[in-house]
């Protein structure tokens, strides 16, 4: 049966998450964490994709993006091919390393934006990896208002400042999500 193609949302943002084949980890070690971060940078560049959360869980990623030049498959299919042709060498591996296509939801709205950056940055949290958001060197949560940042944070920062965003993004999130379970 062919799968059906997904809606375009008005806004155009959406909470995408990739996970492992098989549930099996994708970030063995640090220089993969790194390797992926390198991978989005550079395709954010090539795709022109705006960032405004991310989180890699060892055998899922979370992002919540907007696509502005090309459709998130097309962005998908290039970082998947990108990174899994970099882990399959570094691994001497073949073959998939993401189950399925990449899950996603449309962010319809600005309560939903900012509950979905609390969820992806407590995510490391609730699967008992830190007792902390900013304990966690794998999200975006500690680098969101760097400089340097592939991350847009103008979004957040026309509604509230830094220490407002801290604090909310302590406080532990109940809202459903696109629910993944370790």
């Amino acid at each position: 049966m062919p799968r059906s193609a997904r809606k375009v949302y008005e806004n155009g943002v959406y909470h995408v998450m990739l996970r492992g084949i098989n549930q099996q980890r994708i970030f063995e070690d640090a220089e993969d964490y790194a390797q992926f971060l390198r991978t989005l940078k550079e395709y954010q560049g090539v795709c022109e994709y705006r960032l405004y959360a991310w989180c890699l869980m060892p055998n899922h990623v979370h992002l919540l993006m907007k696509p502005e030049k090309e459709p998130l498959s097309m962005i998908f299919r290039r970082l998947g091919a990108s990174f899994v042709y970099w882990y399959n060498g570094k691994y001497g591996r073949s073959g998939h390393l993401f189950q399925d296509r990449y899950k996603s939801e449309p962010v319809v709205n600005e309560k939903y934006f900012f509950t979905v950056i609390r969820y992806i940055h407590q995510n490391p949290v609730k699967a008992g990896l830190c007792e902390n958001p900013s304990d966690y060197p794998y999200s975006s949560f500690a680098r969101y208002f760097d400089a340097d940042s592939m991350i847009d944070s103008e979004p957040v920062l026309n509604v509230m400042d830094r220490a407002a965003f801290w604090q909310i993004n302590l406080i532990p999130t109940q809202e459903p999500c696109m629910d993944v379970p370790d």
